[in-house]
């Protein structure tokens, strides 16, 4: 159901997709949201079936989260409720043939703008979460960083009832859920065991800085590799867009775009490929 309406792919398109790819000795992909929607998780800005065009909510901001209590307890709330249904999403044959790529030296490394952790559980190895990873929950203050299914046991201790009144809607693509309005009053927080800090999923929140750390690693692995093959995303964000501006701009190297719907480089792409990944997937 989060599968945007697409065509059948154009043949003519593959024997072109299968002929540049040949030309590339080191091969970067940067994936999106568009190869989990197959996995049971919706996209954001695809139009009538993303998140953002079925409904007004929109992620929250790093500085709201921090400021305020109620805020916190929101965001937990509907995570709480969201976390068994992300938990148990299973890769798709996409990341599967991601994963196995791995295994060939044409393969250089992986990019990837989503936070569901569905790379890792495929087998990935060799990539950059740009976004975090929503399996995983960080301290504000100290760092450390602890299993969310851990986290899950501990808020069930917290709140022992709750989740027997509730009436958990749709998921969302970062692992959040709609319920019922000022539920989350009652919702109690768990804090950081070592320091007691404020936790937070290890995602990139709205308002919040991608590490520098991780994008100067996506950058060098750009500069090592003569091709650049994104699937699944329209780019709309710079976290990712910088890294196909630079394939084309500065290095001058093949982009090969794949994805339902138009993306923000679809004028500057050597090819675009109009379709659903794993049906393209599944030739190469």
């Amino acid at each position: 159901m989060f599968i945007p309406a697409h065509k059948a792919i154009n043949e003519g398109s593959i024997d072109l997709l299968l002929k540049t790819l040949s030309q590339i000795d080191k091969l970067v992909v940067l994936t999106g949201a568009g190869i989990s929607t197959e996995s049971g998780i919706p996209d954001y800005r695809s139009p009538k079936v993303g998140a953002y065009a079925r409904s007004n909510h929109r992620p929250m901001y790093l500085q709201e989260f921090l400021k305020s209590h109620h805020a916190r307890q929101r965001f937990w709330a509907r995570n709480f409720l969201a976390w068994p249904r992300f938990r148990d999403a299973h890769p798709n044959v996409t990341h599967q043939t991601i994963a196995s790529w791995e295994r060939s030296d044409r393969f250089h490394w992986l990019i990837t703008q989503n936070v569901d952790g569905l790379h890792a559980k495929a087998g990935s190895e060799r990539m950059t979460e740009l976004h975090g990873c929503g399996h995983r929950v960080k301290c504000f203050e100290c760092k450390n960083v602890i299993d969310r299914e851990e986290l899950q046991e501990r808020l069930t201790e917290l709140n022992p009832k709750w989740t027997s009144k509730m009436s958990p809607g749709e998921i969302r693509p970062d692992g959040d859920i709609q319920i019922e309005a000022d539920a989350e009053k009652e919702f109690k927080l768990a804090n950081c065991e070592e320091c007691n800090g404020i936790l937070k999923t290890d995602v990139i929140f709205f308002g919040e800085n991608v590490p520098l750390c991780d994008v100067q690693q996506c950058h060098k692995k750009i500069d090592e590799c003569d091709g650049v093959l994104v699937l699944g995303s329209s780019l709309q964000v710079m976290s990712g867009y910088r890294f196909a501006h630079q394939a084309v701009m500065n290095r001058k190297i093949p982009l090969i775009v794949v994805n339902i719907g138009p993306t923000r480089v679809d004028k500057i792409a050597t090819l675009k490929i109009e379709g659903k990944c794993s049906d393209v997937i599944a030739r190469i």
